[in-house]
């Protein structure tokens, strides 16, 4: 069993002994997406022990985790999550569009859009590369097996669904007709779409399916870590997209609870030094220059494009590509 595969959590970190006047501790809920379950379980154990120190006062933060989209239509559907860290901003979006859960422009809160950390797309390949898988022209070879998980409920599998295609586009002269043809034939080789990243992992490392993971970096690397090199190796792609997913407090929620100053010092915290060296040490590549300089070999030079630079942003996208009837409907066909 994956060593990273951990059930939802709830710290608490005490200070003094409690008293009979003792106030109640704070409960935050974090709803994440998939592969931040690691980073988040450190980010809150020092959070706490901060903020305690800091305020006096206890919090207890619980994770939630699963497929980004299915995690935002949670929140919609009413579970009371403090903030979202979710994998891309339309899942956010979406937050706004049903129900006025968060401020329509809450990517203004925080820095770099309420993005504290970035991501790309990368491919986990069996040790010693069998398939001799290279680029992503090769993942579209006859009997090769690809392991993606939906781009309905994932954004890992957004990110994967656009880092193909924009490849496609660049490697065509912005053919939009060629780069449906390949990414059509990618997903000709996918046997199977799990619900979320961390699924598509477990597809692929532990059920033993499949030739290729089409990864989160930070995903991959914890394949890497957690079994080493004798098991696996990560194949950087020529061309791959800038992942950045952001975060927010769920206006609605801290309202009704009464925990926003908690919410925002909890996210604030992210693009701290000590938030952004957590980040960095579970591969996330920071935002902040020095530590990312400082951890800079284990971040390969990729050429990255960005969803607003080649897509127009989430909010063209999204539809396009992602909503009933868009583009992954036209060319996906289950097997």
């Amino acid at each position: 069993m994956l060593l990273f595969f951990r059930p939802i959590l709830s710290f608490l970190i005490a200070g003094a002994a409690p008293t009979l006047f003792a106030a109640e501790p704070i409960h935050l809920l974090n709803v994440s997406y998939d592969p931040t379950r690691e980073f988040y379980e450190q980010i809150n154990q020092v959070f706490i022990k901060d903020y305690q120190a800091k305020t006096g006062k206890q919090v207890v933060i619980d994770q939630s985790h699963g497929g980004s989209g299915k995690q935002a239509r949670s929140v919609i559907d009413g579970l009371e999550a403090d903030v979202v860290t979710l994998g891309l901003a339309a899942d956010i979006d979406a937050l706004h569009d049903n129900g006025s859960l968060v401020i329509a422009d809450w990517q203004k809160r925080f820095p770099h859009n309420s993005c504290p950390y970035t991501s790309t797309i990368v491919l986990l390949v069996r040790k010693g590369n069998p398939k001799g898988i290279k680029d992503w022209p090769d993942l579209l070879k006859p009997g090769i097996q690809v392991i993606t998980p939906n781009p309905k409920t994932s954004s890992g599998g957004r990110w994967n669904f656009l880092a193909a295609w924009g490849y496609a586009l660049k490697s065509s002269q912005n053919d939009e007709s060629k780069a449906k043809a390949f990414v059509t034939s990618l997903y000709q080789n996918v046997p199977v779409l799990d619900s979320g990243a961390r699924g598509s992992t477990t597809t692929f490392v532990q059920r033993e399916l499949g030739d290729v993971l089409i990864a989160w970096e930070n995903e991959a690397y914890l394949s890497l870590k957690e079994f080493g090199p004798a098991k696996f190796e990560i194949v950087n792609p020529s061309v791959s997209i800038l992942a950045e997913p952001p975060v927010a407090v769920v206006d609605k929620v801290v309202e009704k609870k009464g925990t926003r100053d908690v919410a925002t010092a909890y996210l604030k915290f992210l693009y701290t030094p000590v938030g952004q060296e957590i980040a960095a040490k579970n591969f996330y590549r920071p935002i902040d220059q020095q530590v990312f300089e400082k951890y800079s070999s284990q971040f390969p030079k990729i050429e990255l494009f960005t969803v607003d630079g080649l897509f127009g942003g989430w909010k063209q996208a999204q539809p396009k590509f992602f909503a009933d009837g868009g583009v992954f409907d036209q060319i996906y066909q289950p097997k």
